[in-house]
């Protein structure tokens, strides 16, 4: 069967059940049908004296064609954590739907490590990301009005960094220009703009970040989208329509409950990418997951010097959390293509591609020791994987001093990871955390790029375009110095080239632009090629989706 069959064959529990579980009644949530519901947060608010629980954290080594699983252990985590009788509660990223259609699929687990209902939540879900859309491209219009009655701000037209929002993939989109019809009352004021996807707007990581109502309208309030002829930064306070935008967000920020293939509860809350933005689900949901369960479980996006290291020095430092213990996800064949093995050509699957394609692998595991938590390795085992190939693996992280253990979550649920589950409870239990963030608050910006580049990535340093010098000098200036960094570049790859697998060396982090994300609270060097609006490959995901005549989704992955 695949994923869509098995989540249909589900005895999925109705989400009332779920809430009691979690020490929730009806009366307490909002449900979205049968199996969906959203929380309040006065109702959350009844736990904040509860102990937290113990904080997982699961990323993986850099991303390949042949999957890693991460977001199938984290779900066999959850599960498996029950299996053995411990109390948990996961804490995942909303999928968007650009990526669903686009070459990814949607990212709700597979096999029998899936959360339910899979085709919901892949999909529109409970329409937090048409929330944000809609706040963004309402302040959107609200500034270009503002162009067109008699700019009282003094907007520069071409000092707009504000860009329009849509959740889908449109490479077409990246670079516009505005304002066409001949005159003001006709078409606006004619400049440059674009879109970027929803997952990128500031307003995406500033919903992930927020902690209340007023957290979110201070962080609204500080948003910079344009500048004035006299280059003072304009703010969406200066627009006047942060209460527009609140009513819009009011519900997005509720996070929302679903629930394992075996039903655990899992949080499903908050969706910025990992790439261009710091990849992780909302503070709401994880400090939850942790007030109301005895284990929480939570995904960094894409890999460990992405998400990973987005959610140690962004996540923790804003929110006061840290990690008890984080899961490395990797495969054999994941591995093998980063020591130069090709899905194309099986006969380059080798034993010396896999030794080769360790030093991906080596660098997480040693990036992550660096931060002062215990680090499990989980290889996500496939049927055909060779048991020689499992046991190099094994033996060379017990070389390195880190613990390893199969999945097979993806196979048998909970079962499949229960060795996974014992082994990160036995970490935990004897292993005290000695966490520590890459860099201080007061360290300049340029130098907290460095030390990104140069002890995450490996790069022997970073060259900064002459616009990226400026504009972090500018910040400096104006005091946005102490704010932590968040790398865009891409995930393929530890360096910004996404075609250097393994780890790579001798090579520079080029940072082509930087941004300012205030409201989100932290600063984003552009490195390499990335693009802040994906396009969709020669053969989308989306050619291969149908619906039957009884309302059942097909091709849905």
């Amino acid at each position: 069967m695949d994923d869509i069959q098995i989540a249909e064959a589900a005895n999925a529990k109705n989400i009332i059940e779920i809430a009691r579980s979690i020490g929730l009644s009806s009366e307490d949530i909002e449900q979205y049908g049968k199996y969906i519901a959203k929380i309040p947060l006065d109702v959350l608010s009844r736990f904040d004296k509860n102990k937290n629980g113990k904080l997982i954290v699961v990323t993986a080594v850099t991303p390949t064609p042949a999957g890693e699983g991460k977001t199938v252990t984290t779900i066999g985590l959850i599960q498996g954590l029950s299996h053995i009788g411990k109390k948990v509660v996961g804490a995942l990223r909303e999928p968007s739907m650009g990526p669903t259609f686009g070459v990814k699929g949607g990212a709700t687990g597979g096999g029998y490590s899936q959360v339910y209902p899979m085709w919901d939540i892949d999909l529109h879900f409970t329409g937090d990301i048409h929330a944000v859309s809609s706040a963004h491209n309402l302040l959107s219009a609200i500034l270009e009005n503002n162009l067109v009655r008699d700019n009282p701000l003094m907007i520069d037209p071409s000092r707009i960094v504000l860009k329009k929002t849509m959740d889908m993939n449109c490479r077409e989109l990246r670079q516009i220009i505005v304002g066409l019809g001949g005159s003001r009352s006709s078409g606006g004021v004619m400049h440059e703009s674009g879109f970027l996807i929803t997952s990128a707007s500031e307003i995406s990581a500033i919903l992930a970040l927020a902690t209340s109502y007023s957290d979110l309208r201070e962080r609204l309030e500080k948003m910079v989208v344009a500048y004035t002829y006299k280059n003072e930064m304009v703010t969406v306070k200066d627009l006047g329509c942060v209460g527009a935008m609140m009513i819009l967000l009011k519900d997005a920020l509720k996070p929302n409950l679903v629930q394992t293939l075996e039903g655990q509860p899992v949080f499903i809350h908050g969706f910025p990418f990992a790439n261009i933005a710091h990849g992780n689900n909302s503070v709401i949901a994880t400090k939850y997951a942790m007030k109301l369960g005895d284990y929480a479980v939570t995904e960094a996006g894409f890999a460990a010097d992405l998400g990973g290291e987005k959610f140690l020095d962004i996540v923790c430092r804003q929110a006061g959390i840290a990690p008890d213990c984080v899961v490395i996800v990797a495969s054999i064949k994941a591995l093998m293509t980063h020591g130069g093995g090709k899905l194309e050509e099986p006969e380059t699957l080798t034993k010396e591609t896999l030794v080769r394609g360790l030093s991906n692998l080596d660098k997480h595991i040693k990036n992550l020791k660096s931060y002062g938590v215990p680090v499990v390795v989980s290889i996500n085992h496939f049927s055909f994987d060779d048991p020689e190939h499992m046991q190099i693996l094994r033996d060379h992280c017990k070389d390195l001093g880190a613990e390893c253990v199969q999945s097979d979550a993806f196979m048998e649920g909970g079962k499949g990871a229960e060795e996974l589950a014992r082994k990160v409870v036995e970490v935990i239990g004897k292993v005290k955390p000695k966490f520590k963030m890459l860099y201080a608050d007061d360290v300049p910006l340029k130098d907290k790029i460095e030390a990104i580049a140069e002890k995450i990535y490996g790069a022997d340093g970073v060259i900064f375009s002459v616009a990226a010098e400026s504009t972090l000098k500018t910040l400096e200036e104006k005091g946005y110095g102490k704010l932590p960094i968040c790398v865009a570049k891409t995930q393929y790859s530890l360096s910004d080239v996404a075609e250097l697998k393994g780890a790579p060396k001798g090579w520079k982090l080029n940072v082509r632009e930087v941004a300012l994300s205030a409201g989100a609270g932290f600063v984003v060097p552009i490195c390499g090629t990335m693009t802040l609006m994906p396009g969709l490959s020669k053969t989308p995901a989306a050619m291969k989706m149908d619906l039957t005549e009884d309302g059942k989704v097909r091709g849905l992955k």
